[in-house]
């Protein structure tokens, strides 16, 4: 057995998702964390790879069993080439996308961030503060009840949130300090539970800046950014197992609206890494953030078409919020000498969340109007421990995993209530405190089955608590479930250049405990899914990457947020191809070409009425990236959303969009500076759309039409990087 660890020659790193095979390209390990544990003859040669390094020739008969084998990597220029098809044992099939998009796509702004996942699309309508409401897979998933997302092990989503379950606001995130992505589509994955129907996205940090720097950036409606990220311990002594690193950003803009948003934001990060033992690296970490903005809403369009307000206008300007995070975590990571890791985390979340809308205007109050304020305090407690050992002796080539977890909410005074101008309470709709406990297991076992085919198997299993305090009444409940969600996946390699996958799973989203406790409605409803695909590379510069999937949820989540309740919507079910290709068109010159079809409908409804309201039917995404060490780099991408129902009987349409956005950027060792332009050819559009009923004041009656929030004009903005050791 021989230990070897990965290491980045410049920024002395550990290097993750390496690919090590052998003569007959039969794979022999992969590690995220840049260690690997090999079973080898010492005739053995073995071909290292891993994208944007330069390849390497092992030759096991020169490796020591006596101590680790440090490896040290040359950073390269990146290119196609490097990417292998084959020797994904123990690696999602979705990973060999997100590793080349994170390291030739720039990001240029935290909503950037989720773009990453191909097919999945954002819209923003509430300011800038607000969570993005998210698409995917023929989901409206509204702000997260059906992707699940985590930040360095801690989750993102809220469960029983005053604004709606599973909100996810990923804003805490600084883009600069992003480090890897992994995603994945459908409930296959066991470490993966509640709200992941449609897929995950896990943020991984930076445990070490390869530059320390200072990042200013200013741009149209008085927009202004400045971010920082410092290592504090000293170059000679520091590396990715000893680091001490401080980050932040402050950013603020009025908006493009007619109304400013006067929005501010502030975020900071103090992460501290160190190896105590040969076998045992610590990670501390302590997080901020802390936002404030107004908002125009959504206005309807016949507002607009009566000249009553512009395409960028308010109904109530007195829309807004205000909420803030603050995290902390500490993990120990333990690789032991039969090959076996161990990890182990605990977290704690502080969130406070408040919220001014108003959807219906003067529909419910002819008077005061009807705005609404939805309002949380949050606890969070967590612990995750997973582990994961090769099974040399009773499978060849074999990995198996398992986990345990433990996630506690207490919700206080959370708040639904009719306001006005954000000071007078009219009348308290909703009060009460949420305690909800999400505990359990999980196991899988990866094997391969001869030289060609790999199978994962993997049960998990979630125990949940809920309960309910109504203060506005004085009552209580408490209810309690379990769920277990079997998982299989089959991959099987044709050759060098083509690999087919299928897989199959059980997954579910959660109710609100709210409306478990109190309406006694299914608490955890499950969604079925299957992919089948194909990853396969044509020549050694194009790569691709399609599936065709199905899914069915036993029930959909319709969430209303000013009655502050979530309606049954009824089993549905989704058909859908997806279609991912790269292509390197020249050195440092990539393209990109993503499409998402599906057909989402509702079951057990007449077919007339069977359209789920704002699903996706058909997505797009694209453009093209030149990466370069220095001097010019920067990419010029598309995003097209398709017209899709608006309503269950197809006769009101959210109308589609074509937006293109262009960075460049001119590179050199100690600074950077680069131009943004978000909406490149001025579209007019919208961003978010609702089929809603809504009474303005000087209506007789309420009307049903679009109501929309208006997507960014062309947004052109600056920046201008510092380097420095």
């Amino acid at each position: 057995m021989y230990k070897i660890r990965l290491i980045d020659l410049k920024s002395n790193q550990p290097v993750s998702d390496f690919t090590l095979l052998n003569k007959s390209n039969f794979q022999l390990v992969n590690s995220e964390q840049g260690v690997a544990f090999i079973k080898a003859i010492s005739s053995d040669t073995l071909e290292l790879t891993a994208f944007g390094y330069e390849s390497q020739q092992l030759i096991a008969s020169k490796l020591t069993t006596q101590k680790i084998n440090l490896i040290y990597l040359s950073p390269s220029n990146i290119s196609l080439k490097a990417v292998s098809v084959v020797g994904t044992l123990n690696k999602s099939v979705f990973r060999t996308i997100s590793d080349l998009d994170i390291h030739t796509r720039p990001i240029a702004n935290s909503q950037e961030v989720l773009r990453i996942v191909p097919g999945l699309f954002i819209g923003q309508h509430a300011g800038g503060g607000k969570a993005e409401q998210l698409f995917l897979r023929g989901f409206d998933v509204d702000h997260g009840t059906d992707v699940s997302i985590t930040v360095d092990g801690m989750p993102v989503n809220m469960v029983s949130h005053a604004h709606g379950q599973g909100y996810a606001d990923l804003h805490f995130l600084i883009p600069e300090m992003i480090d890897r992505v992994n995603f994945g589509k459908g409930p296959y994955t066991a470490e993966k539970g509640n709200l992941t129907t449609a897929g995950f996205v896990d943020f991984k940090t930076k445990d070490l800046l390869e530059n320390n720097f200072v990042k200013i950036e200013g741009g149209q409606f008085n927009t202004g950014r400045i971010a920082a990220g410092v290592n504090l311990i000293s170059e000679k002594k520091r590396s990715a197992e000893h680091n001490l690193l401080v980050a932040g950003e402050l950013s603020y803009t009025d908006g493009y609206f007619d109304v400013p948003q006067y929005f501010s934001r502030f975020n900071g990060i103090v992460k501290y890494t160190k190896r105590i033992s040969e076998s045992s690296t610590i990670h501390l970490q302590a997080t901020g953030f802390k936002s404030k903005w107004d908002a125009s809403g959504q206005i309807p369009d016949r507002a607009v078409a009566a000249g009553l307000i512009g395409f960028y206008g308010a109904i109530d300007s007195t829309e807004g919020g205000a909420t803030g995070r603050y995290n902390v975590s500490a993990g120990v990571k333990t690789d032991f000498k039969n090959g076996a890791h161990w990890q182990n985390q605990l977290y704690y979340s502080k969130y406070k969340f408040e919220l001014y809308s108003n959807f219906t205007f003067f529909k419910n109050d002819p008077v005061n109007g009807d705005q609404i304020r939805q309002k949380e305090d949050r606890t969070i407690l967590g612990w995750n421990s997973n582990f994961q050992t090769k099974l040399n002796r009773l499978l060849s080539n074999a990995y198996f995993k398992a986990g345990f977890f433990a996630r506690v909410d207490y919700v206080n005074d959370i708040e639904l209530s009719h306001t006005k101008l954000k000071e007078i309470t009219l009348n308290r709709i909703r009060l009460g405190d949420v305690h909800e406990t999400n505990s359990g297991a999980y196991a899988s076992l990866n094997s391969s089955l001869g030289s060609k085919w790999e199978a994962t198997a993997g049960l998990r299993f979630d125990y949940f608590t809920n309960y309910y305090f109504d203060k506005l009444v004085d009552t209580s409940g408490r209810a309690s479930n379990a769920i277990f969600s079997p998982k299989f996946q089959l991959q099987y390699t044709a050759n060098k250049q083509t690999k087919f996958y299928l897989y199959l799973g059980r997954g579910f989203h959660s109710n609100d405990t709210r409306v478990t406790v109190v309406e006694k409605r299914k608490a955890l409803p499950a969604a079925y899914g299957v992919d089948l695909g194909m990853v396969t590379k044509i020549g050694p510069k194009l790569l691709i990457q399609t599936a065709v999937w199905y899914l069915m949820l036993d029930q959909e989540f319709i969430y209303v947020g000013d009655e502050g309740v979530v309606e049954a919507g009824g089993k549905t079910k989704r058909i859908g191809f997806d279609l991912s290709a790269r292509y390197e068109l020249a050195k440092n010159l990539f393209a990109e070409f993503d499409m998402n079809l599906a057909k989402p409908r509702s079951l057990d409804v007449p077919k007339a009425e069977s359209y789920i309201p704002l699903a996706p039917i058909i997505t797009s995404t694209g453009g093209f990236t030149y990466k370069a060490t220095n001097k010019w780099n920067g990419s010029f991408r598309y995003r097209y959303m398709g017209d899709r129902p608006a309503d269950e009987f197809n006769q009101v349409i959210a109308k589609g969009y074509f937006v293109a956005d262009l960075l460049v950027n001119y590179t050199q060792e100690k600074w950077d500076i680069g131009l943004s332009v978000q909406n490149l050819f001025n579209t007019k559009w919208k961003e978010t759309q609702f089929n809603t009923e809504s009474k303005l004041y000087n209506e007789v009656t309420p009307v049903t039409e679009i109501h929309f929030t208006p997507g960014t004009p062309l947004f052109a903005k600056l920046m201008f990087t510092v380097y420095f050791k």
